[in-house]
């Protein structure tokens, strides 16, 4: 990655950046590759430490803040924790949902190694995403056992934070977003990448609405989610707008 990082919002207590997809947060054993990462990548680009204050998925794009001080990273953290963001998210998906769907199934930790004291697998802990469609299409192409193939831009607020909450939400209701490798339907996923050149999979965090840690007016951060993700949407006939 050679371009610097879309600086969404910047002042004496926080930064937000629209993360670009493929790229870390920070360092993590799930690449051992790279040590390309959002964090030390802002760090080198404003010229001062930066605290990570939540986390997306690698695969995802979008608005990620950090805190200027490890104070202002744990005040975001609690709010996160206490589930007093707003989180908003565009997705395409390979067929046709509902107008509006709310999935309420507890998810059980990323990692059946995850385990408590007792050395028992921890429980399914609540989480909860809802969504609306916003765009359908169908495609001439077939893929599998079906003549044309149907797809959908959706917009989801996740009302809980799990690891891979909305992936695994979708897949689970047979909605699974293009490009997710782990989560999503090969076949199609192979299309996108090898046919119609996306590489990328196709989940963006589009908004974050968060207080400020010094009381000023609430952050309200905007991203868009990306080149590629409206080069797709173009090839579909769909429209990519936060």
């Amino acid at each position: 990655m050679t371009a610097e990082l879309e600086i969404l919002y910047r002042d004496d207590d926080c930064v937000a950046v629209n993360k670009p997809p493929g790229v870390l947060v920070h360092r993590s054993r799930v690449d051992t590759q790279t040590d390309e990462n959002v964090l030390t990548l802002l760090r080198d680009q404003i010229g001062q430490w930066v605290y990570a204050a939540h986390r997306i998925d690698r695969g995802t794009s979008g608005v990620l803040l950090f805190g200027l001080s490890p104070d202002v990273a744990r005040f975001f953290a609690a709010e996160f924790e206490q589930r007093r963001v707003r989180k908003e998210y565009l997705a395409v998906v390979r067929g046709w949902p509902p107008d509006a769907v709310l999935i309420d199934r507890p998810l059980k930790p990323w990692s059946d190694r995850v385990l408590n004291h007792l050395g028992a697998a921890k429980p399914a802990q609540d989480a909860v995403t809802e969504f609306v469609t916003l765009e359908r299409c169908e495609c001439d192409w077939s893929i599998g056992p079906y003549a044309k193939s149907r797809y959908s831009l959706i917009r989801l607020h996740p009302l809980t934070g799990r690891r891979h909450q909305i992936r695994r939400h979708l897949n689970h209701a047979a909605y699974p977003i293009l490009g997710d490798v782990r989560h999503g339907d090969h076949r199609h996923n192979h299309y996108f990448r090898d046919v119609l050149g996306i590489e990328r999979m196709l989940l963006a965090s589009v908004r974050l609405e968060i207080r400020h840690p010094s009381g000023r007016a609430p952050l309200e951060l905007v991203a868009s989610p990306g080149h590629e993700f409206d080069r797709a949407c173009d090839l579909l006939g769909l429209t990519a707008s936060c």
